[in-house]
Formats: C-alpha cells, structure tokens, sequence
C-alpha cells in the first residue's frame, strides 16, 4: 500500500481511480485540505495536468502526486470540444448543457459522422522530484440521444461499441473494463510500481 494524492475534488473520478489502483490509498484535494484554485490555462492535457500536478507539488514533497485531464476528440468537430470539454457548453456549464449543445451540433448526422475518441492524461510527480506522463483513449460514438443514468460528464452520449452501450449505461465495472481513464490508470500504474521496485533496491 502506497499513498498517492489526487490532485482533484471529483469525487467520481477518485471513486474510478481508486477501484482500478487497489494497491493505492487514495488522498483527495479535500481530504488534503487544499483550499487554494487550480487556473488550468495548457493548451493540451498533458500541459494542463503538468499544472495541477506541479501546484499541489507546492505543498506535498513526501507522497506520489497524480493529475489527470480529459477531453473528448470529435472527429466531425475537428476535434472539439478537447481541453474545452468540461466547459464546452460556456463557463458555468453542467454536465447536462455539455451534453445538449453537443448533440445540437451533430443532430441529423449518421452514425459514420459521428466518431469520437475520449483521451485521458495523467501526469505523475514522485517524492524525488521525477516527472512522468501517461495518455489512455478509447474509440467511440456519439449517440443520438442521451441513453443512461450512471457515470458523470458526457457518459450519457459517448457510446462504445464493444459493449453496445453508452458509458452510463454501463456499471462502473464495466466502464473500467474499457475506459479511457481506466487504460490512462493502468498506464501510469505500471509507471509507479516499476519507480517503487526501483526505490525499495536502494
């Protein structure tokens, strides 16, 4: 068992983290007591992670520091919403607005039209000052309609077609059996125990 902080207050993405990092307790910005706000001002995840990352690095020096970003790709919208995609929909957005404008923005397109790619970056900082990043993604498709309860963001519209079913469709189970983050988390995992068997020769 090791302690790693999150540099977040998303309670839905500590809850993701924390089921596919067993072997980690996981510390969030909360339970840290850091009060202080994060200006997320990169133009891509890695920079903006790096940022939260490297704040929180500040005030922690003894425990591995982890920050992600995520942003969903849509081909037909060159890509947007991107680094946007928490406030696509303008500065003081919900899930539910983001959703809404972007199934505005593809209404009356195909299924082919509708391709999509979600990609998580996770920047790693250790006790020792070492710097590290991991990226995970998945394909997918935007649906028509926004289908399921669970999950967070754009769950409701991002649909994956192995499981046939939009990530709110799915348990969390199944979603960190195919996520974007879950694959981003197995990325860095394997980053962090090879820094830790590293640490425990010496």
């Amino acid at each position: 068992m090791f302690e790693l902080v999150l540099a977040s207050n998303n309670k839905h993405k500590a809850l993701e983290i924390k089921k596919i990092l067993k072997k980690a307790k996981v510390i969030t910005l909360d339970e840290l007591g850091f009060k202080g706000e994060i200006i997320e001002n990169g133009e891509t995840l890695k920079e903006n992670s790096a940022i939260k990352a490297r704040r929180i690095r500040k005030i922690v020096k003894d425990k591995i520091i982890i920050a992600d970003d995520t942003g969903l790709e849509v081909e037909y919208l060159a890509k947007a919403p991107g680094i946007y995609s928490a406030r696509f929909a303008g500065p003081k957005c919900n899930f539910m607005d983001n959703n809404l404008k972007l199934l505005s923005l593809l209404k009356g397109l195909k299924m082919t039209q509708r391709k999509a790619e979600f990609k998580t970056g996770i920047f790693i900082i250790f006790p020792d000052g070492t710097e590290s990043y991991a990226l995970g993604s998945v394909n997918g498709y935007i649906s028509e309609v926004m289908k399921g309860t669970n999950g967070f963001g754009y769950d409701p519209v991002f649909f994956v077609p192995s499981k046939n079913k939009t990530y709110a469709q799915m348990t969390l189970r199944e979603k960190n059996s195919v996520s974007h983050r879950k694959n981003a988390i197995e990325k860095a995992q394997i980053i962090i125990e090879k820094y830790l068997k590293t640490k425990s020769k010496k």
